[in-house]
Order: structure tokens, then sequence, then C-alpha cells
């Protein structure tokens, strides 16, 4: 099974080469006022990127293997209290705890980039059915 490349750039998130979602860690970001986003703010982030996941979903296979090695989705690895290493692997479960600590107070430190990568990774591997992903170090 060959290892599909996530990236999630500012304007756009791909998955390998069949799959690009038009909205980035920066689309997202425009629509939270503050690093610590609303719920409301969280909603319309997750709903969006529902949105976008559903419109490519076709092309992208079942429960593919994924790897990046993004310092943004580090650091989200880190957040989750994965060992820094060369090869991370960040479990779903980790990404859904990590997301519960920035929607409860008093929050993680986080800035906007943070935030909007954390929503966008989390719902691709909820949507797309990724157990995990593998975080390189670069």
């Amino acid at each position: 099974m060959t290892t599909q490349i996530l990236r999630i750039e500012a304007e756009r998130t791909t998955l390998g080469s069949a799959a690009a979602l038009a909205i980035g860690w920066s689309t997202l970001a425009r629509g939270f006022r503050r690093d610590q986003p609303s719920p409301l703010e969280l909603e319309n982030a997750i709903a969006a990127v529902e949105d976008e996941i559903a419109r490519v979903r076709s092309s992208i296979a079942e429960h593919p293997v994924v790897a990046t090695d993004q310092e943004t989705i580090r650091e989200i690895a880190l957040a989750a209290g994965i060992a820094a290493g060369d090869e991370m692997v960040l479990a779903l479960d980790a990404v859904e705890n990590t997301f519960e600590r920035l929607t409860r107070p008093p929050g993680i430190a986080a800035d906007r980039r943070f935030a909007a990568t954390l929503v966008i990774l989390r719902e691709v591997m909820h949507h797309l059915q990724i157990a995990s992903i593998a975080v390189l170090n670069r």
C-alpha cells in the first residue's frame, strides 16, 4: 500500500495526489477572532472542512496510510504527549484528546494556525478513517 503525504497548507489541504481540499489552515483561521476559538467558530470550521471532505471523498482510498513532515502537525503530536523522535505515530485518539483540550478551559497554548490545523487534521482523520499518521522529522 502506498503512503499518502498529508499537507495542510494555508489555502488547501492535500492527501497524496488524489485529493485536494479547497480549504487550509489560513482559510479556517480567518474565522477565529482569537487564538482560543469559540464553540461557534469551531463548529463553523468543522462544517467547512466536512463539506470539502464530502466533495472529494470518492477520490480517496479507504483507510489510507498517511505520513507528513509538517512542523505544525509535529507540534500537535507533541501537544498530544507523543515523545519527540524521527518518526512519531499520531493516533486519532490522541488528536481527539488534543482537540478536546483546545475546546475546554483553560485550553492549550495554541495560536490560530495550530487550532485551524488541528481542526482539519481531526476531521480528515475521522472522516477518511485514518487510524494514525506518521509524523516524520524534516
